[in-house]
Order: structure tokens, then sequence, then C-alpha cells
């Protein structure tokens, strides 16, 4: 395809992506009040703990602000399923018929993965948030007045920079797919590797407490090596096709010198 296809394409794309965002927003403002109120439990949990906790709305549009990024980012996370399609369906054009095969199994492993890493930052988020609060002294006149803005933002992100970190791997997996990188070079970079994905996990989260980037470093590191093995595995048949391909070659070649001969 030529430069201007290309852009085409990726506008086309882009425009098919935004409006199953805008799709899935209309329904996170639907679903807004019970999002909502899934979203204050951690701060309930701590009241009921005894703690002096409360959600203060400091500014005269911060109820409409507050709608607005919880509709984007449920938005964002019903129409994952589209939009990583449509992500996929950009990239499939530049590749073989072989590697294109695998784009509707990427994206089925991408939806879950993207959809746990999520799900386990919602698991995580009361313990989170009951662990950064429970340093508010006791038994004095102390009142965790937590701005809702400030909260809202700590959480979306908190459950966005999870879910985005799950698909690392898969990553991974697609560029040992492609040929670009074997499984031998993941592993033999595996220090490193780790190094660099608990030093991300630390710069990613919205806290720098040590226990919010180790729940979502040690859930990647596990990836990474699932994401070896798998790499591994493909190594293997992809050898072997390859070495039956060369003998059936050479087995075609000599054939050819007897006859010849």
């Amino acid at each position: 395809m030529a430069l201007a296809d290309h852009l085409r394409e990726l506008r086309r794309r882009f425009l098919l992506g935004s409006l199953g965002l805008v799709a899935g927003a209309i329904v996170g403002w639907i679903l807004y009040p019970p999002v909502y109120e899934a979203i204050q439990e951690p701060i309930e949990r701590l009241q009921e703990q005894g703690f002096n906790a409360q959600l203060n709305f400091s500014g005269v549009a911060t109820s409409f602000d507050l709608k607005m990024r919880v509709s984007l980012t449920v938005g964002l996370v019903l129409s994952s399923p589209w939009w990583l399609y449509h992500f996929w369906a950009f990239i499939t054009p530049g590749l073989t018929k072989k590697e294109r095969r695998y784009a509707l199994g990427f994206v089925g492993a991408a939806v879950p993965l993207f959809t746990g890493g999520v799900a386990m930052a919602w698991i995580a988020l009361p313990n989170t948030v009951r662990l950064l609060t429970q340093f508010t002294p006791m038994g004095t006149t102390a009142v965790n007045f937590i701005t809702a803005a400030e909260y809202v933002k700590f959480v979306l992100q908190f459950v966005l920079i999870f879910g985005f970190a799950f698909l690392l791997p898969l990553v991974m997996v697609a560029l040992n797919f492609m040929g670009l990188v074997r499984g031998i070079s993941w592993l033999k970079g595996w220090r490193w590797a780790v190094l660099v994905i608990f030093l991300i996990a630390a710069l990613a989260t919205p806290t720098a407490d040590a226990v919010t980037f180790i729940l979502m470093a040690v859930p990647i590191v596990i990836l990474y090596f699932l994401a070896v093995g798998l790499s591994f595995l493909n190594d293997r048949r992809r050898d072997k096709r390859k070495a039956a391909a060369e003998k059936a070659e050479e087995s075609e070649a000599t054939g050819s010198d007897v006859s010849t001969t």
C-alpha cells in the first residue's frame, strides 16, 4: 500500500474505534450511578472500620467532570474488543497470509488479558486504599477529606494501567510469531526484563507505595515467562517445519541429480 493509502486506512480504523468508544461511553453514562457507588465503596469500608474518611467535591463542575471521566473509562473497557480488533485489522495488511490467521487469536487473547488486568486492579483496590490511608492518626480529630476528583483519578488510572500492562506479554508473543524475536532471546534477557517490569510498575502506578507496584509487577512477570514458553513452542514448531522443508528440497535435488545422471 502507498503511504496515502496507509494514512486513509489509519484514519478509517481510528474513526471506527472512536465510534465504539463513544458508544461504550454512552453506556457508561447510563451506568454511572452504580459504577460510582462501587468506586466509593473502599471509602465506605474505611468508615465502617472507624476511619473518618469522606469524599469532598471541591468545585462547582467537579461532579460533571467525574461523570465524564468515569463514563469514558467504562466505555474504554466495554469497547475493548472493538478497538483491539481495529488495531489488529490495521496491522494485518502488512503481514503475510499465514500471520493474518493469528490476528483473530491475538484479539481473542488481548480481550481477556486486558479485562483480567482491570479485574485484578479492582480486587486489589480496597486493600490498596486502606493501606494508603491507615497512617492517619486514630483517636484524634484528624479527618481524611479526600478530594473526589483526585480519588476517582487515582482509581481510574489504577484500573487502566493494570489493564494495559497485562497486554505487554501478548506483544512479546506477537513479535515472536512474526519472526522478529526468538524465544531464546526473551529468555536470555529475563533478568533485565524483570528489572524493567518492576521499574515501570513503580513509575506507572498512581502512588509510590511498594505494595501497589508489586501487585502489578508480579503477575506481569508470570505472564512474561508464560510468553517465553509460548515463544519456545512456536520456535520449535517453526524449526521442525523448516527442517522438513529443507529435507524435502534436498531429496528433490538428489532425485533430480540421479535422474540427470
